[in-house]
């Protein structure tokens, strides 16, 4: 029954992942606070270039054999039992799509503070 379970529930996730749209690009200073938002937040469990700690490493490596839509909907979802949370209030699916992109292909690096 566990089995069953957790397939069903990859079911959905992928599901829900396929009902998100193409991934349409934020606008420049959204795409820097998606950036700022992954390096900081995520990087919290994920370690702050993203090589794993609490949570797995999520590069490109790491991530080659995960389809970008599954990722999202783990972003934009969670994953349930576990210390994923839920994103959607931070974050639309949109945006959760193509923050899984950017993972898949090499996260771009934290945005650099204007100099004075």
């Amino acid at each position: 029954m566990p089995l069953r379970a957790a397939a069903l529930t990859t079911l959905c996730a992928l599901a829900c992942a396929g009902a998100m749209a193409q991934s349409t690009a934020a606008p420049p200073e959204r795409q820097r606070e998606l950036v700022r938002m992954v390096r900081q937040d995520c990087g919290s469990c994920h370690g702050m270039h993203l090589t794993g700690g609490l949570g797995p490493p999520l590069t490109p490596a790491a991530l080659a054999d995960k389809p970008v839509p599954s990722m999202a909907a783990t972003i934009f979802h969670g994953r349930p039992g576990t210390p994923m949370p839920p994103w959607r209030t931070f974050v639309t699916e949109a945006e959760a799509l193509w923050i899984a992109e950017q993972l898949a292909s090499g996260f771009p690096p934290s945005p650099q503070r204007p100099q004075p």
